[in-house]
C-alpha cells in the first residue's frame, strides 16, 4: 500500500479509503451487508495496508458506524487507523435532528463517538453544506469539537466550491480548525469538480478524496453488462449517469483496459489517484473481488496516451454533487 498526506495535513492516509456505507443493517437497504458479512472485508484492507476508512451517521441509521467501529477495534491498532464519519443528514423526523447547527453538530458528535466506541473521531465531515444554519455557527461548534479533543480534523463533502472558499475564509478569519479534506464527486465520468472545486482545493492545501469513483459501478461494467444488486436498485445512478457521452468513454476506458490486460475498474481508479489533489478515492464494496480490483489500481500508472485517450470522449454534465 502507497501513503501520503492528507492534503497540507500532517495526517497519514492509505491511498485507498474503504468506504462503508454497504455495511451496516441488511434491513435499511437490500444490498447492505452485516457485520459477519462486513468482517472479511475489513480484515483483506487492514492485511494490504489499508488505514483509512469513511463511514457517517446516516449509513443505516447509525449501525455503519457501529459495524465500522467494533470490526476495526477488534482487528486493527487504532493509534494506525483513521476512522472518518460525518454529520448532517438526517437521523430523526425532528426538527433538530439533521442539519448543521450547534445542537446537531455536538449532540451527533457524541452519538457517533457512543456507536464506533472511540474517543476521538479522526475525520469529522460535513456531510453537506447547510444553507439554513450560519455558516459560522457551524464551524464554532467544530472547531469547539476539537478543542475538546474528540475530533482531530475537520473536513467538507459534497458542496460548490464557494461554499468551501466561504468556510476556509470563516476559519482563518477566526481562527478555527479549517477543513483539511473536501469529499466530492469526481470520477472519470464526472469531471465539473476540474473546473472550480479541485483548484481550490489544491491552492489552498485541501486533500480531495473523491466519492463514486467508479461513477456508481458503470465504470466497473462493460455496456450492457447487469451490475450488482445495489446498482439495479439505485436511482441515482439513472440519473447522474449514461448519458451526455457517457458511453465513449465507457468504451474508451474498455479499450486502454484491454490493451493493458486488467479491469476498466482499475483503470478508472488509477486515472483518479494520478489526477492533481487526489488523495484517496472512497471505495464501497459488496463483493470481495470489488476492493482486490481497487488495491491493485494503487499499483497502475497510466502513460500520457492512455490519460488523453480515456479523457478525450468526455461531455459537460449537469452539476451533481
Amino acid at each position: 500500500m502507497q501513503f501520503t498526506q492528507l492534503g497540507r495535513s500532517g495526517l497519514t492516509v492509505s491511498r485507498i479509503c474503504l468506504g462503508t456505507l454497504t455495511f451496516g443493517d441488511p434491513a435499511w437497504r437490500s444490498w447492505t451487508l452485516g457485520e459477519e458479512a462486513a468482517r472479511p472485508f475489513f480484515r483483506r484492507a487492514l492485511e494490504a495496508g489499508v488505514n483509512f476508512f469513511d463511514t457517517a451517521d446516516a449509513y443505516s441509521m447509525g449501525a455503519s458506524e457501529e459495524v465500522t467501529g467494533k470490526l476495526l477495534r477488534e482487528m486493527a491498532p487504532l493509534d494506525e487507523i483513521v476512522i472518518a464519519s460525518k454529520v448532517c443528514l438526517p437521523m430523526g423526523k425532528g426538527p433538530n435532528m439533521s442539519g448543521l447547527s450547534r445542537k446537531h453538530v455536538v449532540q451527533g458528535c457524541e452519538a457517533s463517538l457512543r456507536r464506533l466506541g472511540v474517543e476521538a473521531i479522526d475525520l469529522y465531515q460535513i456531510h453537506r453544506f447547510d444553507p439554513k444554519t450560519p455558516i459560522d455557527e457551524t464551524l464554532a461548534a467544530l472547531d469547539m469539537l476539537v478543542r475538546q479533543g474528540k475530533v482531530r480534523y475537520l473536513g467538507a463533502s459534497a458542496g460548490a466550491a464557494w461554499e468551501l472558499a466561504r468556510a476556509l475564509y470563516s476559519a482563518d478569519r477566526h481562527g478555527w480548525a479549517r477543513f483539511v479534506s473536501m469529499q466530492n464527486h469526481y470520477n472519470l465520468a464526472y469531471r465539473e469538480e476540474e473546473r472550480e472545486m479541485i483548484p481550490l482545493c489544491l491552492v489552498e492545501g485541501v486533500g480531495v478524496i473523491p466519492f463514486s469513483p467508479l461513477a456508481r459501478g458503470m465504470l466497473a461494467r462493460r455496456r450492457g453488462d447487469a451490475g450488482t444488486a445495489r446498482a439495479a436498485a439505485d436511482p441515482l445512478l439513472r440519473e447522474r449517469y449514461g448519458q451526455y457521452g457517457d458511453d465513449g468513454v465507457v468504451d474508451a476506458l474498455w479499450r486502454v483496459a484491454d490493451a493493458r490486460g486488467c479491469t476498466s475498474a482499475e483503470v478508472a481508479l488509477a486515472w483518479l489517484l494520478g489526477k492533481p489533489g487526489v488523495v484517496a478515492p472512497i471505495v464501497g464494496a459488496t463483493r470481495l473481488e470489488h476492493l482486490d480490483v481497487a488495491l491493485r489500481a494503487v499499483d497502475v500508472t497510466l502513460s500520457a496516451e492512455e490519460i488523453q485517450a480515456l479523457e478525450a470522449p468526455y461531455r459537460p454534465h449537469p452539476v451533481h454533487h
